[in-house]
């Protein structure tokens, strides 16, 4: 069995229409295959899958033990150059390059691509399955629910927080021997015994006994009061829209928690570090032991309480037990897809699961999958933190390069998302493109700084020129990357990306010298923030602010400094600095403060003011959406 499991799939034939139809009219009008023909396809066995409705499944881990001999795939991360708020097409190229590959070159081949949130599918942004002839469908289930996973992140979260809130409320209303009497109670025949996740805190103090009864008062205090300091506490509610209102409130403002209230806010479902942690996790083993090490924030005497000590990383698990295993989807072409995780790109890695990847790597000889705004950002992350978890090393990186990007990088007027473009972006301008290529050759600098083989994808948009797409290509070859193609598969699908695939089946085969940026024992925090900022963005210096300063001793002296950094900065410019367009030089970066995801694995230092609550335009999407009364159909998605 294991001998024929790689092997491409039947593709469905596809018929491009000019003009282009919107992306929803195309994914309504696609013939979509029953999920378990595309499982069978590609060599997954019926009771390795759990079915959500006809077209999308769950995909058990077990799937793991059964291949764990068949050699992996070549493994592929698409990433780009500084993006307008636009955006430049990174999913669209991801799907249009697998659909090329399985359906044009006879490719065993498998897509890995984020599931998006509902707060931009309702925003202003829409949704993130591609577009045009190039999506994964169905278009629908992929920008909405899916099957249940950034539900679920939302309950396992709020569930924390409320614990948090719970057990400050509760220590300060009793004594250490009532608190400790109310978390283990005696049962009906006046046995009194600690839960599992009560004799993991025991562990961690130092405590060996398992007998509620035999603990001396001294003990019962150290176990049963966590001594929350409120003004520590960075562990804050989610939900999964753009809400401004939320971004700071004040709980306990009942009549019976009088006295309580305190400060807190909501953050988007994605920006989690539940859902950063599903992203990075390799099993339920692991899920656990990481929920476990949440850091909520210290107690009064600077000491870290994580989850396990608040007894709630069990339930957390509970909640996430399905959430952990990928969503198998299909592209217009009938390709295999799994849609699995959605982390913020900014406060978070910003990448799909590794378990996604480790499962498509052993169905698959390539899997393409894609991180998150530029390679400053995304592609870094990727390297440092996807890959030091995982394992994988990857073959190839394909950089999505626009005409319309390289223009407002060489200086031309500002782009707005909803706002019409300008005519420098409409009408050739080979001056003011030439005077935005020192961002690509930043990026493609980058990406060859971790060595791997770089192929520049040139995403092609109506108004481009020969002229203009062809001085693309020629400033990519000439800053090192191994070949640049134009690349058409928003109009014309897999059809119009095939070149692109050629180029990339031939750079995975190029001889590749990974190393990572910096080394995680070796090197204290500033030195890692340090190695980023000058490397990759380009930075003269770095500076810190003093609560900046007192992080770091902070996490230095609980020892987490040894974990990697996930640089929190905006993604329109290479600097710290939206408004610092094309390749900035002579800045100093400021780090304003660090955070720590100690259960995802990371420390994120914020570059400037980052928001993890989105707003909603004045103009929201969800104008637009509706439901066809005659048809059931939704409208008004893109």
């Amino acid at each position: 069995m294991c001998a024929d499991v790689k092997r491409p799939v039947k593709p469905t034939p596809l018929k491009p229409l000019s003009p282009v139809p919107s992306d929803i009219d195309i994914a309504q009008a696609a013939t979509l295959k029953p999920i378990t023909e595309v499982m069978a396809e590609i060599g997954l066995l019926e009771d390795e899958v759990e079915l959500y409705g006809k077209y999308k499944a769950k995909v058990k881990l077990e799937v793991l033990d059964r291949l764990a001999d068949v050699p992996d795939g070549k493994y592929i991360d698409v990433t780009a150059i500084t993006p307008t708020p636009l955006g430049e097409g990174k999913t669209t190229t991801t799907v249009g390059l697998s659909q090329a590959m399985g359906a044009h070159l006879g490719k065993s081949v498998f897509t890995a691509i984020r599931q998006p949130s509902q707060g931009p599918t309702f925003g202003i942004k829409g949704g993130a399955a591609g577009g045009g002839y190039s999506q994964i469908i169905p278009m629908e289930d992929f920008n909405l629910h899916l099957t249940g996973d950034i539900h679920a992140i939302t309950a396992a979260n709020n569930l924390v927080a409320a614990a948090i809130d719970t057990r400050m409320y509760h220590e300060s209303r009793q004594s250490d021997e009532a608190l400790f009497r109310r978390l283990c109670p005696p049962d009906k025949n006046g046995k009194r015994e600690f839960a599992p996740s009560m004799l993991k805190r025991l562990k961690k103090l130092g405590i060996d006994k398992t007998d509620p009864d035999d603990l001396t008062p001294e003990e019962v205090t150290r176990f049963a009061r966590l001594d929350f300091d409120p003004e520590s506490i960075t562990w804050r509610r989610v939900v999964d829209t753009n809400d401004r209102m939320l971004r700071e409130i004040e709980v306990g403002l009942g009549p019976k928690e009088t006295g309580f209230t305190r400060r807190t806010g909501y953050d988007i479902t994605v920006a989690s570090e539940i859902m950063a942690i599903l992203a990075l996790t390799t099993d339920l083993t692991d899920m656990r032991e990481r929920f476990g090490r949440i850091v909520l924030g210290t107690n009064k005497q600077g000491e870290a309480i994580t989850a396990e000590d608040l007894g709630v990383a069990g339930a957390m698990t509970v909640l996430m037990k399905d959430a952990i295993k990928p969503n198998l989807m299909q592209t217009l072409e009938g390709t295999p897809a799994f849609v699995h995780a959605g982390p913020f790109a900014n406060i978070a890695h910003g990448n799909s699961s590794i378990i996604a990847d480790k499962i498509a790597l052993k169905l698959a000889d390539y899997v393409i999958t894609e991180s998150g705004f530029g390679a400053d950002i995304g592609m870094e992350k990727f390297f440092d933190i996807k890959c030091r978890y995982s394992g994988l090393i990857p073959n190839c990186v394909v950089l999505v390069a626009t005409v319309r990007a390289l223009k407002m990088h060489g200086g031309g007027p500002k782009v707005t998302a909803g706002a019409p473009l300008a005519p420098e972006y409409t009408e050739e301008n080979l001056e003011l493109l030439q005077a935005g290529m020192p961002n690509l050759e930043a990026h493609i600098e980058n990406a060859k700084r971790f060595g791997i083989p770089v192929v520049v994808a040139v995403n092609s948009f109506k108004d481009d020129t020969p002229a203009e797409v062809e001085l693309v290509r020629e400033a990519a070859l000439k800053a090192g990357a191994e070949d640049a193609v134009v690349s058409r598969h928003w109009m014309e699908g897999g059809a119009g990306s095939v070149a692109l695939a050629e180029a990339v089946v031939a750079a995975c085969e190029k001889p590749s010298d990974f190393s990572f940026l910096y080394d995680l024992e070796s090197t204290t925090i500033k030195d890692k923030i340090e190695i980023i900022c000058k490397k990759i963005y380009g930075a003269d210096g770095v500076e810190y602010t003093p609560e900046a300063e007192k992080k770091i001793e902070l996490y230095t002296k609980l020892g987490f400094d040894k974990l990697p950094m996930c640089m929190a900065k905006t993604h329109l410019s290479l600097s710290h600095d939206p408004t610092l367009k094309g390749r900035p030089t002579g800045f100093v970066v400021p780090i304003r403060d660090i955070r720590a995801s100690v259960g995802a694995g990371f420390l994120y230092p914020l570059l400037g003011e980052m928001s993890t609550m989105p707003g909603l335009p004045t103009r929201p999407v969800y104008y637009d959406v509706d439901l066809d009364q005659e048809t059931g159909r939704v409208t008004g998605l893109f």
